[in-house]
């Protein structure tokens, strides 16, 4: 009897440990499908978050391509717009220039034709007030002497020319010495004792000059330009 017991109690043992071995077998296989499925979803996450991450960079990259593009174009435009000005510009000052040697020729022409002196045919300037210095002083003593405002172009390329407004010039070679290249210097003392340092005294000498010799600053200006001097 008592062995009959022991065998049960084996089988009872033995049948205990299986329901609990399949038991822990089933938890642990649930555990596993558990980890499992935690696993893919980490690595489902994962990839959308690398994903996104991709997508903003290219984002960001397409964005970074179009302001580039943008910024090229507008440069290119302001780049052609200052071209286009700048020919502009030049195409209107050699258009100017032509019509202005146009026009001087044919004041030329008829000047010789008729024997008086050649009138200026560039721009005028509205008044002395546009000059400093030694060409202010000489803009305004020629309206003194009687002459207008648009012979002040003409006097100014001939002195420019002949010494550049420097009232203390001198020629080494012939001696001319002044503003208005007097020859010799000593000419100019007929208009002040201060010939050599007053450019007004020098200015007024050759106003004279110029008036009695040519008529008119564009009159000695034309001369010049037709033999090198006046």
């Amino acid at each position: 009897m008592n062995r009959l017991w022991s065998r049960v109690g084996v089988r009872a043992t033995s049948v205990g440990l299986l329901v609990a071995g399949l038991i822990g077998g089933i938890y642990l296989g649930q555990d596993r499908v558990v980890q499992q499925r935690s696993a893919e979803e980490s690595t489902v996450v994962q990839v959308d978050v690398d994903d996104m991450q991709l997508l903003k960079q290219r984002q960001n990259e397409h964005a970074a391509a179009r302001a580039w593009q943008r910024q090229a174009e507008g440069d290119a435009a302001e780049k052609a717009a200052a071209e286009a000005k700048a020919a502009a510009g030049k195409a209107h000052e050699l258009e100017a220039k032509v019509i202005a040697e146009k026009k001087a020729a044919e004041a030329k022409k008829k000047a010789e034709e008729t024997g008086g002196p050649v009138a200026f045919t560039g721009p005028i300037p509205s008044s002395c007030s546009e000059y400093s210095g030694s060409r202010a002083i000489g803009c305004t003593l020629m309206l003194d002497k009687g002459f207008g405002l648009d012979q002040f172009p003409c006097l100014d390329k001939l002195w420019k020319k002949e010494s550049g407004w420097n009232y203390r010039a001198t020629n080494r070679s012939s001696g001319a010495y002044g503003i208005p290249q007097a020859l010799p210097g000593g000419k100019m003392a007929s208009a002040g004792s201060d010939w050599k340092t007053n450019p007004a005294t020098q200015i007024e000498w050759g106003l004279g000059y110029i008036k009695g010799r040519y008529g008119t600053p564009c009159g000695a200006w034309g001369h010049s330009q037709d033999v090198g001097w006046y």
